[in-house]
């Protein structure tokens, strides 16, 4: 924190002392008295206490003379100093006066400054996520006006960790991209490999790990710092980890072991031994306990809970064979820390492991499932928050964009009329053809996606007519004139009649699969009842559907999901080869979510692409507002990932 801290203030009061305006032709005893205070407040080589004498003299002389053009200067300055001294209450009162009036202030950068400076405080000081989240993105837009690209690099940067560590990784990833965007290489190498890094580490969490080793490999090159080199590394081995790529992570430990530089950084390097330790025992090496108790003390020593939790949960995965007391011992020790530290996640990851130890244990069951369900509803929250903040924030400044259009425009129109009854009736046009132009805009949109629903729904009626012209061709009328043709040749009557038959099962069958579905109370059975005639020879295992409200799902959406699994069950039967199907289901306030998979073939994507089926599934799902997402290579079986609304 208080490296945090020293970096904050030499970047925020170095920058300051070269940006904003100074000026220096001032005339009388007062304004000479501003400056002169105002110099010395700004001055770091003084001490605190001076610097905060000196705010406080200059801002009671321009108490009462807002006009003035250092009265903002001297607000910020005196916010600063309030921060670096801790004086968290007066640093909010401060703010307020200095971003509570924008109108009355102009200066771009100093508004930038303030937004960051409370953002810092907000991230690292309150703990409050989502105001940090705001004021970075004030302080980006405030300096994107004055085309500061290093700024609002880093700036979005931060916006980026702030995702990150409330598991909006994709939305993180979005961000830090278009930070890198803005980074110089030679100016802002510090912040690229950091961005590398929370770019890696975005991809590890949604198990991409090819991607994360390679950006965090992109972290270590660029990073010129010798302290976040091993940070880095460490990074890049427990992903290592992660991808159950042992070795390499064994042998980039034992590297970052002998770091000098490391050393001194004890937090860390507790973190580096737990790590070494951890894939070791993975390896099946022999592990003594005392290599997962020193760094565990070392982080008792240095107060690190957060690597205590880490700690505690590898020495109880080390000891739930050896010794299962000692295994539930460690796990408690996780359930309390993290109870204490408010990290549910880590939490659930303990409840998970000592249901192995007590399966039975329904108290311990029901506390996991109820921590499941919260941290998915809380991680929906927030990911919905940050993006509807950054939607809602696009539409802002395109709107105070457009509004600075109108307003060069009338001053314009002032300028060439000096009228201003005229000036007058074209505010008034403009806004009229810009409401109008808003409506017909939504109004053509509306009916565009309309249009594109319909189109969708035609599409995917219009294939499943031609899939069943062509069995009816291929399969029903094949057999038929093959009957026509005993018949007519004086054929055995008992062979026509097993013939017959067959036509017979078959018309039935194929009535059963393009009549309509029964979407009322016994809709569950008939779905089960479909999936059961396709796994005559195949394990079917399905789970979550007990917690389903099916009473919920609207009719179209039950119709729909009852074609995709016969689609889907059709595409596994004809081309998959499985031996054990999974369908899992989880159902939220807005949608039901089914991820289905084989142990099959497989299939390439072109495979994929030119199935009919598949692409005329596609097609069901867009046409209510769904989604399905394949998942599949050759001889890696078959996924799909199924979202209809309720």
């Amino acid at each position: 924190m208080k490296r945090f801290l020293i970096l904050i203030s030499i970047t925020l009061f170095v920058s300051c002392s070269t940006k904003h305006r100074d000026p220096t032709a001032r005339t009388g005893t007062t304004n000479d008295s501003v400056l002169y205070y105002y110099t010395i407040a700004k001055d770091r080589n003084n001490p605190l206490t001076q610097r905060h004498n000196a705010v406080n003299k200059a801002f009671r002389f321009l108490k009462e003379d807002q006009k003035d053009t250092l009265y903002f200067p001297v607000l910020y300055q005196k916010s600063f100093i309030h921060f670096t001294a801790k004086e968290y209450d007066s640093l909010l009162v401060f703010n307020d006066l200095l971003i509570g009036q924008p109108s009355k202030n102009e200066d771009n950068d100093i508004l930038a400054r303030q937004h960051y400076l409370m953002a810092y405080y907000y991230d690292h000081i309150a703990y409050k996520p989502k105001k940090a989240f705001h004021h970075y993105n004030n302080s980006k837009n405030y300096k994107k006006r004055i085309n500061d690209s290093s700024w609002i690099g880093k700036t979005l940067c931060n916006m980026a960790i702030i995702q990150k560590n409330h598991n909006d990784f994709f939305g993180s990833k979005e961000t830090i991209t278009e930070a890198l965007h803005y980074l110089d290489a030679k100016k802002d190498s510090k912040y690229i490999s950091s961005s590398y890094n929370v770019l890696a580490t975005d991809h590890r969490k949604l198990l991409n790990y090819e991607e994360a080793i390679k950006y965090h490999l992109k972290a270590i090159a660029t990073t010129e710092s010798d302290r976040d080199r091993p940070l880095y590394q460490n990074n890049l081995a427990a992903t290592y980890i992660d991808d159950h790529k042992y070795q390499e992570a064994l042998t980039l430990l034992k590297e970052i072991t002998k770091d000098s530089t490391l050393r001194r950084n004890k937090p860390e390097y507790a973190r580096v031994l737990d790590n070494l330790a951890y894939a070791q025992w993975l390896t099946n090496k022999k592990v003594k306990e005392e290599a997962f108790l020193h760094p565990l003390d070392i982080r008792k020593k240095n107060r690190d809970r957060r690597g205590q939790i880490a700690s505690y949960t590898h020495l109880g995965e080390y000891y739930i064979k050896r010794n299962p007391i000692k295994a539930k011992a460690y796990f408690d020790s996780v359930i309390q820390l993290s109870k204490t530290l408010n990290i549910p996640r880590a939490e659930k990851d303990a409840l998970k492991h000592l249901m192995r130890l007590a399966p039975t244990n329904v108290a311990l069951r029901d506390r996991y499932v109820f921590l499941q369900d919260s941290l998915y509803a809380q991680e929906l929250k927030v990911k919905t928050q940050f993006a509807k903040y950054k939607y809602d924030d696009t539409l802002k400044q395109e709107s105070i964009l457009q509004l600075e259009k109108e307003n060069a425009e009338r001053a314009l129109e002032v300028a060439k009329q000096r009228n201003q009854k005229i000036i007058s009736y074209a505010t008034l046009g403009l806004l009229v053809l810009a409401s109008g132009f808003i409506g017909y805009f939504l109004m053509q949109r509306t009916r565009r996606i309309q249009q594109q629903n319909k189109i969708a729904v035609l599409e995917a009626t219009y294939a499943t007519e031609a899939a069943l012209s062509r069995k009816l061709h291929d399969d029903f009328g094949g057999k038929l004139n093959h009957a026509m043709m005993l018949l007519q040749n004086g054929a055995d009557s008992n062979e026509v009649l097993d013939i017959v038959e067959v036509l017979y099962n078959q018309s039935r069958n194929f009535s059963r699969k393009i009549n309509d579905v029964d979407t009322g109370p016994h809709f569950k059975d008939l779905l089960f009842g479909m999936l059961g005639t396709y796994c005559k020879n195949t394990k079917l295992y399905v789970t979550g559907s007990k917690e389903v409200n099916w009473d919920k799902i609207s009719g179209t959406s039950k119709k729909t999901l009852y074609k995709v699994f016969q689609e889907l069950m059709t595409n596994m039967q004809k081309h998959s080869s499985a031996t054990m199907v999974s369908i899992d289901f989880e159902q939220s306030k807005k949608a039901l979510g089914v991820a289905y998979v084989d142990n099959g073939v497989g299939a390439s994507k072109a495979d994929i692409q030119n199935k009919n089926g598949l692409w005329n599934t596609e097609k069901r799902i867009v046409a209510i507002n769904g989604s399905i997402n394949f998942e599949s290579e050759k001889g890696n079986g078959f996924k799909a990932h199924i979202k209809i609304p309720n």
